[in-house]
């Protein structure tokens, strides 16, 4: 079993626990009697041409603990500060150190739109999205089978989130161009093993269609970086793990932010 698998298995067994104190459709009422909608994840993201989603992650399986200094709130408001579009926050606790009181905290903090950050397998994660206030949920094709894809996008929709589906290959990416997602993430980061390459945005953003909103993630670390990605008309981009090591992560994504300029 590789590391993503053991992830997915253990979430099964997380939603499941969490179905038998709140049913589903207890879930889906409540979210749908929701405060408004939260802010509007494409218009954010498309409002300056090029979006930066700064992901807020305690720890990772490959990395260990990233920031020891850990503050979801103060960390939202130096993104908003330092021109971010959006906010991504990790929702595993078990692998990733994220959870609902995180969320939560950087919610309060902001009034960028949020991506709920998790291994969605069970429509009781999107009804809990729409409840905490986000404005998009990540998908990922390795986790899920194309029907099952396809019917968590279009529960994402009703419940008026952005699905955004994460692929790794040319097979998920046909299978989240089926789902009718408008926004495609490409993961630089291999799942099963946590290798990361940049080249696998440049590989895949060719075969995705033009009109795709697509988001690279994992690996960026330079000014550099962002001016290659944009070059091969990518949307956006994730950056979480560079940002969180540094001093000031919000002046390290004023860095990044840098390769925007001729």
């Amino acid at each position: 079993m590789n590391i993503l698998e053991e992830i997915v298995a253990h979430k099964r067994r997380e939603i499941a626990e969490l179905r038998e104190h709140v049913p589903a459709e207890t879930m889906r009422e409540q979210a749908g009697a929701a405060d408004a909608p939260a802010p509007d994840w494409t218009a954010s993201l498309c409002a300056e041409g090029f979006g930066f989603i700064a992901e807020i992650k305690r720890r990772s399986p490959s990395a260990g603990v990233i920031r020891a200094d850990f503050d979801p709130a103060a960390l939202a408001r130096a993104y908003e500060d330092r021109g971010a579009q959006a906010v991504s926050c990790l929702m595993d606790y078990r692998y990733f150190g994220g959870g609902e009181d995180d969320f939560e905290a950087a919610r309060k903090s902001t009034r960028l739109p949020m991506l709920y950050k998790e291994f969605v397998v069970e429509d009781w994660q999107v009804y809990h999205a729409r409840m905490s206030g986000a404005s998009a949920v990540l998908l990922i094709a390795a986790v899920l089978e194309p029907d099952e894809l396809n019917g968590m996008a279009e529960r994402c929709r009703a419940c008026g989130l952005e699905p955004l589906v994460e692929i790794h290959s040319a097979e998920e990416a046909a299978a989240a161009v089926d789902s009718g997602a408008r926004w495609i993430g490409i993961n630089n980061r291999d799942l099963r093993t946590f290798e990361t390459r940049i080249e696998t945005t440049l590989r895949l953003r060719p075969g995705l269609p033009d009109n795709a909103l697509v988001v690279s993630e994992s690996g960026i670390r330079s000014a550099q970086d962002i001016r290659t990605l944009r070059e091969a008309d990518v949307a956006g981009v994730l950056v979480g793990e560079h940002l969180l090591r540094q001093p000031d992560p919000g002046a390290a994504l004023a860095a990044l932010r840098e390769g925007l300029r001729p």
